[in-house]
């Protein structure tokens, strides 16, 4: 008898965990656009006063006010310090291959980096410049400099310098 019953016990857990659903499976929330009140993060200027990449981080503490960023490399900073919050639901960058890349967000983690290029961002510094389509990327880096790596190859002495 109970050898009848652990398989019809064992076939009513496997289809309640079928009908589970995980945090992972929730899309992310999508990107804002900044407007003229978007202020940086960390240097607290206004994100139409600056050329080149921006980034925005969601929370999910605060899931309608993005943390914005003034350069590319400022969001990898963040989630990277341990003092910073490590709840993000999202994280997304201008893509630099489209005529308006100010409201052209792409995912940060698929996206593709030229660093060590000539480029200067509206900060006055180096920074990452981020492309949707890898041709693009490349194309860029043979004009300007640099290499094109992804999310999970910037290096910290990029990021940091």
């Amino acid at each position: 008898m109970l050898n009848k019953l652990i398989p019809i016990a064992l076939t009513g857990l496997l289809l309640a965990a079928c009908g589970e659903t995980s945090d992972s499976a929730k899309p992310p929330p999508p990107p804002k656009n900044f407007t003229a009140e978007s202020k940086g993060y960390y240097c607290t200027m206004n994100l139409t006063e600056h050329v080149g990449g921006k980034a925005q981080i969601i929370l999910e503490s605060r899931p309608d006010e993005p943390v914005w960023f003034s350069t590319v490399n400022q969001a990898f900073g963040f989630t990277r310090h341990p003092g910073e919050p490590k709840d993000i639901a999202a994280i997304y960058v201008t893509d630099m291959g489209q005529p308006n890349s100010d409201t052209a967000w792409i995912d940060a983690k698929t996206a593709y980096y030229v660093i060590e290029s000539k480029f200067v961002s509206g900060m006055k510094t180096v920074d990452s410049v981020p492309f949707s389509d890898l041709a693009k990327a490349e194309a860029f880096a043979k004009e300007n400099g640099g290499r094109v790596i992804r999310f999970d190859e910037m290096p910290d002495e990029w990021i940091y310098k």
